[in-house]
């Protein structure tokens, strides 16, 4: 029997309120983004009191926590599902730029300036690990010459968590994630607008810089 079958009339309905709760946050989002997220004013949206609203989310940081792990787990679902079908580097890169212009106010929430006074709890760094296992595994599969840096990268490698690629692929998978978001941050942002060149083929080239011999 489907998980969804198997809950009570109650807990389907306090799942739908939490799902349109998620929808007019993204609202509230796109219009003035993460630090302006007010829960009376989505109650007052829904027709509801601010009161039986918290019944639903305790807070502020409680919504944002779901917003992030909904956005994280969309990413790392996508990736892993690029990496099962073949894709190599450029195929991630491309995965990612999709995934961000699909929808640039869920790319910002998780990869841009962090909401004042809020703070994710550490199971959303776990989700994030996921989306960099993918990348660390196809940069651990292609050779890359050695650096001084890599040195420092085998010292340093909490943010890798236990993978075991060497540290080569750890710089790879740093410059890569690095020098992709930077392009993609710019271009979500406008920065690029009227400077006359196509965003998407600066990402390109930026990708073939990293992912060629």
């Amino acid at each position: 029997m489907p998980a969804s079958d198997a809950k009570t009339p109650r807990e389907r309905y306090r799942a739908q309120v939490r799902e349109e709760v998620k929808a007019r946050a993204w609202e509230q989002i796109a219009g003035a983004g993460a630090s302006a997220l007010s829960l009376n004013a989505i109650a007052k949206q829904m027709g509801m009191s601010g009161p039986a609203l918290y019944r639903y989310f305790a807070n502020r940081d409680e919504l944002i926590t779901e917003l992030v792990r909904d956005a994280y787990r969309s990413l790392a679902d996508r990736c892993q599902e690029a990496a099962e079908g073949g894709a190599d580097l450029a195929g991630l890169a491309r995965t990612l730029r999709e995934w961000a212009l699909a929808d640039p106010h869920r790319y910002f929430l998780v990869y841009g300036t962090p909401v004042p006074g809020y703070r994710a709890p550490s199971d959303t760094t776990l989700i994030a690990s996921e989306i960099m296992a993918v990348l660390l595994d196809a940069c651990a599969a292609d050779e890359a010459p050695e650096d001084p840096f890599d040195t420092h990268l085998a010292e340093h490698r909490l943010w890798a968590g236990d993978h075991p690629a060497p540290a080569a692929a750890l710089h790879r998978a740093l410059r890569f994630w690095a020098r992709l978001h930077g392009v993609l941050s710019l271009e979500l942002a406008g920065h690029f607008t009227g400077m006359g060149f196509d965003p998407a083929e600066l990402y390109a080239a930026e990708t073939r810089s990293l992912t060629g011999p």
